[in-house]
Parts: structure tokens; sequence; C-alpha cells
């Protein structure tokens, strides 16, 4: 499809829709009394209505039914891809890389967060040091993927490519060429198993400590002076300070912080698609159902994979909301 087709179909798209807001505002525009109210309220929301049923609710409930069918979705099979899912040695490798995954990293990118938000809090620097921290966000997954490949790079000392005249293997990572310098033993960090699922973790954690950091330094900033004032008055020490006051003042964004990191780990596949391309025992839920979805051509295996994600997904996300609910009533 050529960029003027891709233009005129947006451009029809704008008029469609300008024209569906058009017919609405025609029609109801002469209801005035309370019931007409509820009927405008109600052509505005249908087509929106109209789109997550079409665009979210049809492809979820399919995804579910696909899931009890067999590979080729011809006859039902009913559990039998949830118990491969949990059966499997190589299923449940993944599952063991997605607890992982979850486990570590909304704990320490969360931790890292705070504890930079509360050591830059009020200083000099605070606004730099908070952008250098923050930075990653704006990368991609993909663009931060490859910059820790850049520094994971590892060159194999039977190689003969890049030798020095010494014959020894340059090496362009910089934690190898650190490794190098310093005369220890290079590592492969992206191949060696077990070790590479957690060096992959670090990428995230990189990513989201920026996050965390933005939002309880927001919460911290929030806490009443005249606490902290009070607190200090009685004696007591920065690291009780840290532990009594500013704690369980930020709790609610604690949460909030962890709960939100968490749903993006469960959904991660950029990064182990761009550094490892899922070999060497790192894959994950996400990764996993889109091998068994477009690669294998196993869409039921796929399919209930997704499922298992969205049930994973969604207790967090409905915590999520509570807790966002109560900060917005404070």
């Amino acid at each position: 499809m050529s960029t003027t087709e891709k233009l005129i179909q947006m451009v029809i798209a704008i008029v469609l829709f300008l024209g569906v807001m058009a017919v609405i505002l025609l029609l109801t525009q002469r209801l005035r009394s309370r019931a007409g109210e509820r009927v405008q309220a109600a052509a505005f929301i249908a087509p929106s209505l109209l789109l997550i049923g079409v665009g979210l609710l049809y492809p979820a409930v399919k995804t579910v039914y696909l899931s009890f069918r067999n590979s080729a979705s011809t006859e039902f099979v009913g559990f039998e891809n949830y118990q491969k899912i949990f059966t499997n040695a190589d299923q449940l490798q993944i599952l063991r890389n997605t607890a992982l995954w979850v486990l570590l990293v909304p704990t320490i990118a969360t931790a890292v967060g705070l504890i930079y938000a509360v050591l830059v809090d009020r200083a000099r620097f605070e606004r730099f040091a908070k952008a250098l921290i923050f930075l990653p966000m704006a990368i991609s997954l993909v663009g931060a993927s490859i910059i820790w490949k850049f520094v994971y790079a590892y060159k194999d000392a039977n190689a003969n490519a890049g030798t020095t005249n010494g014959g020894k293997v340059e090496q362009i990572g910089v934690l190898n060429g650190i490794l190098d310098a310093l005369g220890i033993d290079t590592y492969n960090f992206l191949f060696n198993q077990p070790w590479n699922t957690l060096f992959l973790i670090v990428i995230l954690i990189w990513v989201q400590a920026g996050f965390a950091m933005t939002i309880l330094s927001a919460s911290i900033k929030a806490i009443p002076e005249d606490i902290i004032e009070a607190a200090r008055l009685d004696g007591v020490s920065g690291l009780q300070l840290f532990r009594h006051i500013t704690v369980p003042s930020i709790r609610p964004s604690l949460i909030v912080v962890l709960t939100t990191i968490s749903i993006s780990t469960l959904k991660v596949f950029d990064i182990v698609r761009s550094t490892t391309g899922g070999n060497f025992g790192t894959k994950v839920l996400a990764f996993e159902f889109y091998v068994q979805s477009f690669r294998t051509l196993n869409p039921a295996l796929g399919a209930a994979l997704a499922t298992l994600i969205f049930v994973l997904v969604s207790p967090i996300v409905l915590y999520n909301i509570r807790q966002m609910r109560r900060l917005e009533a404070r």
C-alpha cells in the first residue's frame, strides 16, 4: 500500500468520525429533559462501547475459546493446552523464568527508585540527578536492549577476527572490556545459562527504575513538612525517619508502582526478542505466546498462553485501580 493510499484512508476515517459526531449532535440537540440528557450521553458512549466490544471483548472471548481447541482448531480438547503449559519441561522453564522476572524486576526497580528519590530529594543537583535516571524511560525497550547488547557483547577467545598483534581477542563489550583490562576471564553474559536471564532482567530494571523514582519522588514531596519537622524535633534519625515516616506515608504510591511494573513485566517481549531471540533458556510467557502463534503455527497453545497472561494480570490491574482511587481520594 502506497503512502498516498494510506493518507486517503486516514482522511476518510477522520471524515467518517466527524460525520458520526455531527449526526449524534443533530439528533440529540433538541433533547433538553433529564431523559434527553441520558439519551444524548448514551448516543456518545455507544460508538465507544461498540469499538471496545469489537476490538477488545470479542478477540478476548475468541482467544479463550481457541485455547480449548487443538492445534488445527478443528476439535475441542478441553484443558489439554493448559495441561501442557504446566507439565511440559520447556513450558515449565518458561514459567520459572517469568516468575523470576516478576519477582525481581518490580522489587528491585521500586527499591532503586525509592532509595534514589530519597537521596536526591532537595539536593542542589536534584533535577539533573533525576533526569539521568529517567532518561532510559524515553528509550523504547528495543532501543534499551540494543544498548545493553553492546554492554554485554562477547567475542570468543578462539575467534580469528578482531585479534590484536599478540593474538588476543579485542572485546568490544563494555563489561568484557573492563574484565579484560583487569585481567579477569571474559564472560558470555547473554548465552550462558542460567545467569543470562538475570542479565536480561537488569535491562528492564534499568528502564523501570526511572518510572519508580518519578512517582515516589512526587509522593515524598507531598508528605506534610510539619510531620517531618516534628519527627526531627523528637530526635528521629534519618534511617528511622525513612522507615517510620516516609515509607508509611507513601505506601499507596509504592503499591501502585509495584503493581504497574509487575504488569509491564508479565508482558515483557521486546527485551527477549531483541537480545537472545528466546534462545539459551531465556523465553518468557509473552515471547512463547508469539512463538506458538506465529512461528510454530500452534494458535491454540498460543491462545492458552495469552489467556494465562490475562488471568495473571487481571487481579493486579483490579488491585491497582483500587489503589489509584484511594490516592485520588486523599
